[in-house]
């Protein structure tokens, strides 16, 4: 049974989907691992140009997947974007909820 985390949406409306299984393009690449070091991202709903650099398609931001993100950027992608206010990650990856500012 392969692991699917649901979608984050951060406090300012920005969400994507980051997974990591054994289908994924994580570190390790296994289902339920302790520890993601690397993650895969999926279709966010605006650019980053955080991401930009892992893009499969950079040519279509918003309908593509990036592998390989290391988890220190996705922290610093939900930084960006206020916290997290719904959603799932991977073990290993902070999860930085909104606070009741951000809001």
């Amino acid at each position: 049974m392969i692991r699917h985390y649901k979608r984050i949406r951060c406090a300012d409306g920005f969400n994507m989907s980051v997974q990591a299984n054994e289908g994924a393009y994580c570190t390790p690449r296994i289902d339920f691992a302790e520890n993601y070091t690397e993650v895969e991202v999926g279709f966010p709903s605006q650019k980053e140009d955080l991401l930009m650099e892992w893009a499969e398609v950079p040519q279509t931001p918003t309908d593509t997947v990036y592998g390989w993100v290391p988890r220190t950027v996705i922290t610093l992608v939900i930084a960006k974007h206020g916290g997290i206010v719904a959603g799932e990650l991977p073990p290993g990856v902070p999860y930085l909820k909104a606070n009741s500012l951000s809001e």
